[in-house]
């Protein structure tokens, strides 16, 4: 199943704006305006806390309230809150209802928001998806408590303790109280060096250095401050923290996802958050190329993979996002839905590949369209031993569909070597069950259907 979701398109698909369940890949919810996207995972479900753009007529930003989408499998997702500017604070309809993020902590799920670019208030409920009330009645970030706007909030834990980062150009942070609607210190200014921006691409603007949406994220130890697609590293939460790259590049586009972009360019507007499931890391991240307007975003997803040095790899932005595969084309092996007991590393050639780190350790692809027909499996594999994969359906323990021997190879090039499979389908969800000798080492880099 694939879309092409370019405006030429709205009317043929807008059939799907009637219910509030839809079937998507990138964007994950088209042309609805779903933007400034922070996925959170709660009981074993992805939640997209977000902005709202209202309309493909828009021509500049006109965000009416926040939304909650919710998805089993970052594929298939459900409109489940909505909150409105009247039932906050603000107290009135009101246009400015920009980006928005969420904290937990003892049974409670705190939702934070910014009154435009001026102020962060917050509400509070029982489930990821409200009921909602105001605590406070008033922001909990006001205009003046720093010298940077009190907007576009991040919430980041560590280890139990919860934090908020907000701001533009200049970031701000300051650990949040027990009660998650106070804060326990005075904001302190967030040190970045040599940051660059949309508007800063060559580091001599000293007045708009980053961009607003900062977001907070923790891999092996490093803390990743980052605005949109830029990013920065430290070892500690508070900074000072490096400038190191962004994310995004010329290659990361597939065709028709390049263009239009932002009047800076396409590394501009990218506000979004970073987030781990099943043990894979995803990016999403707000995107025009298919609205064709600046003022009416899409929300993307797409597979983070982290270096072995702690630097991020350039994604990968198209079409077909995340949770589904496409038969038709190949499939790296790093971008698995879910996997226990392997782990990624990085080819000296460059990309990924995933390795066994226990027997048994397994990966899962969901949702492969355009399986219908074919009778085989070919895997790109770097083997120094006799070893083994095991295809399965659904999970380690479904159904047998192919055995996959794979011989020692002494080269110390990836090799393809092809198995034949029984019962694929389209739609089927498949897992690699991977099965090495005792020290022996197997590597897959990519597989393909045939």
């Amino acid at each position: 199943m694939k879309f092409n979701y370019h405006i030429k398109s709205i009317i043929s698909i807008g059939f799907l704006l009637i219910a509030d369940f839809v079937f998507s890949q990138n964007p994950i919810v088209p042309n609805v305006g779903l933007n400034d996207p922070h996925i959170h995972i709660f009981k074993d479900t992805a939640y997209v806390y977000a902005s709202h753009d209202k309309s493909i007529e828009n021509n500049g930003f006109v965000m009416e309230d926040w939304w909650i989408w919710s998805s089993p499998d970052l594929v298939n997702w459900t409109k489940r809150s909505v909150l409105k500017p009247e039932d906050t604070y603000i107290g009135k309809d009101f246009t400015g209802c920009w980006a928005t993020d969420v904290g937990y902590k003892n049974g409670k799920y705190y939702w934070y928001f910014s009154e435009r670019n001026e102020q962060t208030g917050v509400v509070v409920g029982d489930t990821p998806v409200g009921p909602w009330r105001d605590p406070l009645s008033k922001p909990i970030l006001t205009s003046e408590l720093t010298p940077t706007h009190e907007y576009d909030m991040a919430i980041f834990e560590d280890e139990g303790e919860h934090f908020i980062i907000f701001g533009v150009w200049d970031y701000y942070i300051a650990k949040l109280n027990d009660d998650m609607i106070s804060l326990a210190e005075s904001p302190k200014k967030i040190s970045i060096t040599n940051p660059r921006g949309p508007y800063n691409s060559d580091g001599k603007n000293k007045e708009m250095p980053t961009d607003d949406k900062p977001f907070v994220h923790k891999y092996k130890g490093k803390y990743y401050l980052s605005w949109g697609c830029f990013y920065a590293m430290s070892d500690n939460l508070y900074g000072p923290y490096d400038y190191v790259d962004t994310i995004i590049k010329e290659s990361s586009f597939a065709e028709g996802f390049d263009d239009p972009t932002w009047p800076n360019g396409f590394l501009q507007g990218r506000h979004g958050s970073f987030f781990e499931w099943h043990n894979q890391w995803y990016f999403a991240y707000c995107d025009i190329s298919q609205t064709g307007n600046r003022w009416f975003r899409d929300t993307f997803i797409s597979y983070v993979h982290y270096k072995d040095d702690g630097t991020i790899a350039p994604i990968r932005v198209d079409g077909t996002g995340v949770g589904q595969y496409n038969a038709n084309n190949d499939i790296e092996a790093e971008d698995y839905f879910k996997a226990d007991g392997l782990h990624k590393t990085e080819n000296t050639v460059g990309g990924f590949s995933m390795e066994s780190i226990k027997d048994e350790g397994y990966a899962v692809y969901p949702n492969i369209q355009n399986l219908n027909g074919k009778k085989g499996i070919e895997f790109e594999i770097l083997s120094s031993s006799t070893n083994e994969i095991e295809v399965h359906e659904g999970s380690p323990t479904g159904k047998l569909l192919a055995t996959c021997k794979f011989q020692a190879n002494n080269t110390r090039a990836f090799k393809k070597e092809s198995f034949e499979t029984i019962g694929l389908y389209n739609g089927q969800t498949l897992c690699l069950v991977f099965k090495p000798v005792p020290n022996g080492e197997l590597k897959v880099n990519r597989f393909r259907f045939k």
